[in-house]
């Protein structure tokens, strides 16, 4: 059996690598869609018209036309999909090594994560850690209808995305069962130089430190409540009035997940960012008000219940509220990935250069300047 052929690209001499700052088309490469709330609205009513699938999940996948398969994703490091619950349903349990985030846009019920109870609301958002067993149930009148994003595309294209159908409950505490590593397995790093270099056993390479991945849940009316303060901000202020819905666990990489962020933003009326780019791309979620993005000089229209990848990574891009009323919006963006990996170039002002966030110093808003 012959094994299959690699191609060699010779580089020599080359001094621009692709899709370096220089060469990337971002907006053409991978460009911006909206998923239209009607759209949304007529697949909620097509779901909740088939009979009960076997594993209970009335589900459909968003998938960017640029995507590849394996890897459907709206972005290229993050899948969404809309799931519904008629009243009294609940799905079969499942685990995946994928992490998610979900948001309820209508109705109500509870996740069953671990040995968790999340019950939530209409435009609550909690998170699903990795292998850990989880089912949903409606327990309200109306239909449940929730978006869910993870990092699944990412591991698609890896061809490492594990699920489990019909997973067994996981135990108390960490939510993985009652196996542990042995803690004296651990053996020190020796360090080898004064640079910080060391050399890690093999007995602490497969027996890292545990950190407890808890499911979190951030209630709509809380995170509202804080939300509502940042409209006070005046006109003059250089930031974006939102907050992170923040995972400790993911420490100084500021994530909701490993992987990706989830952040609550109001937009007053009237009110245009400044311009900016970043290597993470954006999924913004519209449920209250309306308004414009312009992505690399080009505009784009959106009102309440559009779903809209915003920003493709390193697009040029600013967006727009219109009078009348407020916006609020969720968006989620590959940003701690990108932290962690030293790759979050951010240009805050595009007439200053980018830097590295987290590996460079950061920007300053005109409120943390003052």
């Amino acid at each position: 059996m012959s094994l299959p052929q690699v191609t060699v690209v010779d580089r020599s001499g080359a001094t621009i690598a692709p899709f370096s700052p220089e060469q990337a088309k971002p907006a053409r490469d991978w460009p911006p869609v909206i998923i239209s709330g009607e759209l949304i609205d007529s697949e909620v009513a097509r779901l909740a018209e088939l009979p009960r699938p076997a594993n209970g999940r009335r589900q459909v996948l968003f998938v960017h036309p640029s995507a590849p398969d394996p890897g459907r994703g709206l972005t290229p490091g993050v899948q969404v999909s809309l799931d519904v619950l008629k009243p009294g349903e609940e799905s079969v349990p499942i685990r995946h090594n994928s992490t998610q985030v979900s948001f309820c846009i209508r109705g109500s019920g509870s996740a069953h994560i671990g040995d968790r109870t999340i019950p939530f609301q209409r435009y609550d958002v909690w998170s699903h850690p990795s292998w850990q067993t989880y089912f949903h149930r409606n327990t309200g009148k109306d239909l449940q209808v929730r978006l869910t994003y993870s990092n699944a595309a990412l591991l698609e294209m890896m061809r490492v995305h594990l699920v489990e159908e019909g997973a067994p409950a996981t135990g108390p505490g960490n939510g993985r069962g009652a196996v542990e590593a042995p803690s004296a397995g651990r053996l020190p790093t020796l360090e080898i130089g004064e640079d910080g270099a060391g050399l890690m056993p093999y007995e602490t390479l497969i027996n890292p430190p545990e950190v407890p991945s808890p499911p979190l849940h951030w209630p709509w009316q809380t995170v509202k409540a804080h939300l509502d303060q940042l409209a006070a901000l005046g006109s003059d202020y250089t930031g974006r009035r939102l907050y992170l819905l923040y995972n400790p666990r993911t420490e100084r990489f500021n994530g909701t997940t490993p992987n990706f962020f989830a952040t609550m933003t109001i937009r007053p009326p009237g009110i245009t960012d400044r311009p900016h780019r970043h290597v993470s791309s954006a999924i913004n979620y519209y449920f209250h008000g309306s308004g414009y993005s312009r992505v690399e000089g080009r505009r784009y229209d959106w009102r309440a219940g559009d779903l809209m990848v915003s920003a493709p990574g390193w697009a040029v891009h600013n967006h727009a509220s219109n009078e009348g009323e407020p916006v609020y919006e969720l968006t989620i963006q590959d940003q701690p990935l990108n932290i962690f990996m030293e790759s979050l170039l951010w240009q805050e002002d595009l007439s200053e250069p980018g830097r590295i966030l987290g590996s460079d110093a950061g920007f300053a808003t005109s409120r943390s300047s003052s």
